[in-house]
C-alpha cells in the first residue's frame, strides 16, 4: 500500500525538517518489506478564506483533489481517537490487508479539519489532547510511520 502524507503548510529548513526527513527516509527504506511504500509528502498552502470554516473547506477540497478513488483517508485531528503505537500499526496493516492501494494521511492547517471532511475519513487519529505545532506533528508522524514498519517487521525498535 502506498502511503502519502498530505500537509497544510510548508516545513521550513531547520532541525525539525532534518529530523522529520530522517524518519521519513527510515520509513521509506523499511516500509516495502512489510508492504508499505512511502509516496512522499504533499504540501499545500494554508487556506485564504476569511473565516475558519472557509479555510477548512478550501483546504479540504485541495486534500480531496489528491485522494484517488478507493484510497483510504486518515486524518490527524485533536478530536480523533488516541491509539497506542501497536494499535496504530494494526489499523494501518488492516487497511493494507483489506487491499487498499493507497493511504493518505492528512495534517490539517491551524484551523484543523472540517466536520464534513472528518465524516469522510476512514480513520481520525489524535496524537493526544495537547495542541502541537505543525512542524512537530510532521516529525511525530514520520517517527510513528517508521515505528509502524518496525512493529510489522518484528524489529526490536519498538519495545512495549
Amino acid at each position: 500500500m502506498k502511503l502519502i502524507v498530505h500537509a497544510v503548510g510548508r516545513m521550513k529548513s531547520g532541525p525539525e525538517k532534518e529530523l522529520g526527513d530522517r524518519y521519513y527516509e527510515r520509513f521509506a527504506r523499511s516500509g516495502p518489506a512489510v508492504g508499505l511504500e512511502f509516496g512522499g509528502v504533499t504540501e499545500i498552502p494554508e487556506g485564504r478564506g476569511q473565516t475558519a470554516q472557509e479555510r477548512q473547506r478550501e483546504e479540504g477540497q485541495k486534500l480531496l483533489a489528491h485522494v484517488q478513488a478507493g484510497a483510504a483517508l486518515l486524518l490527524l485531528d485533536e478530536r480523533g481517537k488516541s491509539f497506542s503505537s501497536q494499535e496504530f500499526s494494526g489499523r494501518i496493516s488492516a487497511m493494507r490487508d483489506e487491499g487498499r492501494k493507497t493511504l493518505v494521511v492528512a495534517i490539517g492547517g491551524p484551523d484543523g479539519h472540517s466536520e464534513a471532511l472528518r465524516q469522510q475519513a476512514d480513520l481520525t487519529v489524535s496524537f493526544g489532547a495537547l495542541t502541537w505545532p505543525h512542524q512537530l506533528v510532521r516529525v511525530m508522524l514520520g517517527e510513528q510511520l517508521y515505528r509502524v514498519a518496525t512493529i510489522l517487521a518484528g524489529h526490536p525498535y519498538h519495545r512495549a
